[in-house]
């Protein structure tokens, strides 16, 4: 199975965080953009190049600065004294596989850049749109907002982002083989693409259809309807968000070879799929609740179904 060799060869370089790979994939063959967030150094940066060279997809990789400029992303229009006209000149956007790094580094201005490519899958420059290629896949790392030098991520970007990681420090077994594993070689040199964009394009059309019974859709209703009725929440889950949960919760049935949602499929997602996408009120902040706490306290109270068979 692809998606298993894919796992195996990014854990041939990152140690540990097997849920937070397993999600990585699953967000990688439903159609779902991931943003990671934690402190620099550990690791967020090679866990992208080591997911970006398994899957073989064309790699580019933005480093977002406060000096970059959302033309440099998007692409523009350069006059040529030559032909004395203006030419397109493609921005870094272009490619299927999309790193964008520390992308909280950025203005606004510039991170509005990736609203239409990472929801629609196009540019428009000057009036013109064009389509960037298909499939098409962004990965953002990001530094904690407190960090010197970042900026917030609006909350139309945040919710772009189908599914949020938060990989933390390793234990000290895991640290003693991150040295091991690095003390003479690179090990992300040696992994070889296992996948190519027509096998990914079949499989993410694999993943949609997938079943999904009128109880579990309601489920998931449920779930967005509670995070926006939450006195502790001044932003609840989108719809779009909703449609995250689906597509995560379809990803997870396919992973585990079954052609049918279930509950638990729900249940795994909504820790990486809901989080990042919620703005916690006032009091809750105060109270040292995550969002994630949250999250889990709210998906309590609701029935989960079952005898999905009758």
């Amino acid at each position: 199975m692809k998606a298993a060799s894919i796992e195996a060869s990014i854990q041939t370089v990152i140690v540990g965080n097997e849920a937070e790979i397993r999600a990585l994939v699953v967000a990688f063959l439903s159609g779902l953009h991931v943003l990671v967030e934690d402190i620099p150094g550990v690791g967020k940066t090679t866990l992208a190049q080591a997911f970006a060279r398994s899957t073989g997809l064309d790699f580019g990789r933005i480093q977002f600065t406060p000096d970059l400029l959302p033309g440099d992303i998007t692409g523009m229009n350069v006059w040529s004294p030559e032909t004395r006209e203006f030419s397109f000149r493609a921005g870094s956007v272009m490619h299927e596989f999309i790193l964008a790094d520390e992308i909280n580094r950025a203005s606004a201005r510039t991170q509005s850049a990736l609203l239409e490519a990472m929801q629609e899958g196009a540019v428009t420059v000057d009036g013109v749109t064009r389509h960037l290629p298909d499939p098409f896949f962004v990965m953002a790392t990001q530094n904690p907002v407190q960090f010197a030098g970042t900026f917030q991520l609006p909350e139309g970007q945040l919710d772009r982002f189908g599914i949020g990681l938060h990989p933390g420090y390793p234990s000290i077994d895991e640290e003693c083989s991150i040295l091991h594993r690095f003390r003479h070689a690179d090990p992300l040199r040696a992994i070889e693409p296992v996948m190519d964009g027509g096998e990914l394009r079949e499989i993410r059309r694999i993943v949609r259809e997938i079943r999904m019974d009128r109880r579990v859709e309601t489920y998931i209703a449920r779930i967005a309807a509670r995070t926006r009725e939450s006195e502790s929440l001044r932003l609840g889950l989108s719809p779009r968000g909703s449609m995250h949960i689906m597509r995560a919760a379809q990803g997870y049935a396919y992973m585990d070879g079954r052609d049918y949602v279930i509950p638990e499929d729900v249940q795994t997602a909504l820790p990486f799929v809901v989080p990042h996408k919620l703005v916690r009120a006032e009091q809750a902040r105060l109270s040292g609740l995550t969002a994630a706490d949250l999250v889990r306290a709210l998906t309590e109270e609701i029935p989960v179904p079952s005898r999905l068979a009758d």
